[in-house]
């Protein structure tokens, strides 16, 4: 097999076979190192190959009623902490490590300690 066959394959898993570009990736790694380690042989540029699109991952989403049926649900410890994640944005542990001195009811300001950095979106 050349460069021709290898890319012919290739596009043949991706058009043909349907497969995850994991596996295509995979598979051409293979042939890599077989062409490279074992038979020794330098291959040329390999174009023209289609390629597997990766599917956009949306993420999902609760509808304001949604959540707040949710919440309905819920009682004490859990339902001030499922408000917090949700109404503040906090991560789990953001939450869990959330002392009463971090909340300012004056300023209407929860202080998050030892955070990961990210992007607020207004």
């Amino acid at each position: 097999m050349g460069e021709k066959e290898i890319t012919e394959f290739l596009t043949h898993l991706a058009v043909e076979k349907h497969v995850a570009a994991s596996t295509q990736n995979q598979a051409f790694s293979a042939l890599l190192f077989l062409y490279q380690q074992i038979l020794e042989r330098k291959l040329d540029f390999i174009d023209n190959v289609q390629r597997v699109t990766r599917p956009a991952k949306l993420p999902v989403v609760f509808t304001p009623a949604k959540a707040r049926a949710v919440l309905a649900h819920l009682k004490g410890d859990y339902r001030l902490m499922a408000e917090l994640l949700y109404g503040a944005g906090l991560r789990l542990m953001e939450c869990v490590r959330l002392r009463v001195k971090d909340v300012d009811f004056g300023y209407g300001h929860v202080t998050v300690r030892d955070g990961s950095p990210r992007e607020i979106r207004t």
